[in-house]
């Protein structure tokens, strides 16, 4: 008789249980205080949660359409700038372009203790469109240090960063404008080797943008810097801006009188290039391809 009744009120503690959960859910089985901007829906539990079945995407946006939020209250007041920029430093609208409505992905308006929140995917840029991910402008504002003044707007932020994360970054030299592309020491210590230390600026002459090593440079392909050659590169290189350009006019018999007079004896008019024929200290001079320049060749 005795377990009889124990059953009973058993039974009957459960039904009140229930019961109560029921009818003052906010007391029974909240996980915790709402938000401040859902604080008045406190006792009403079923403005968000279906009985059994928990919150839904249908229930958000009947008061939160879409369309509206961040631009309109769901009182349809407009938002302002400033009330968009003390709430979040990110622009007003994105909901817009989400690929699928489901707002319990990322929200959950309950401030409880940890374990009583279900587990939620952080936003992840996935959720946008396509074309809304490649413009990271319209929600994240454009970073102004000095690094990304230099980039070309065009390129969008995608050339080097990634949606995953904004670290790491991968640099690419595509990204700055043509102006900054050709000052390299704008952001790159020069080298302070004995080959460098002469020149000055334009690295591109011998460096690309992909990597530092390996470079072009190979001076012997031009000329041999042997015997009374071996001198600095201002000697023959006036522009040390365009190292490109060259002159042989400032040592010893090499002046313009005297090097037309002995070309013009062997019947050569062309010699402004010098090292089209001379590639070394040699006396006999030759060819582009380096051979020997054969017995009435002229230019």
């Amino acid at each position: 008789m005795k377990g009889r009744w124990l059953w009973i009120v058993i039974a009957a503690n459960l039904v009140a249980l229930v019961g109560l959960a029921f009818w003052l859910p906010h007391l029974m089985i909240s996980p915790g205080p709402l938000i401040p901007g859902h604080a008045t829906l406190t006792t009403d539990c079923y403005a968000c949660h279906a009985p059994l079945r928990g919150a839904s995407t249908e229930r958000c946006i009947a008061c939160h359409t879409v369309a509206d939020i961040g631009l309109r209250t769901t009182k349809g007041q407009p938002i302002t700038v400033a009330q968009a920029v003390r709430a979040t430093p990110m622009k007003m609208s994105f909901h817009q372009e989400l690929t699928e409505q489901d707002c319990m992905a990322c929200h959950s308006d309950h401030a409880g203790p940890k374990l009583t929140q279900r587990d939620r995917r952080p936003f992840s840029h996935a959720l946008l469109r396509v074309a809304t991910r490649e413009r990271c402008a319209s929600c994240h504002a454009a970073p102004t240090d000095d690094r990304h003044r230099k980039l070309n707007p065009a390129m969008g932020c995608v050339t080097c960063h990634t949606a995953e994360g904004w670290k790491p970054a991968h640099f690419d030299h595509a990204a700055l404008t043509k102006v900054e592309l050709n000052r390299c020491e704008s952001c790159h210590k020069p080298p302070g080797d004995s080959l460098h230390r002469p020149i000055k600026g334009n690295c591109a002459q011998c460096h690309s943008t992909q990597a530092w090593e390996p470079a072009t440079f190979e001076h012997d392909k031009l000329f041999v810097l042997d015997r009374d050659h071996n001198a600095s590169c201002e000697t023959c290189h006036k522009n040390p801006a365009d190292y490109r350009q060259y002159t042989c006019y400032g040592c010893h018999e090499h002046t313009i009188a005297n090097v037309r007079q002995e070309h013009e004896e062997e019947g050569i008019r062309n010699f402004d290039n010098c090292v089209k024929c001379h590639r070394s200290a040699d006396e006999e001079p030759r060819g582009e391809d380096g051979g020997d320049r054969k017995d009435g060749e002229r230019d």
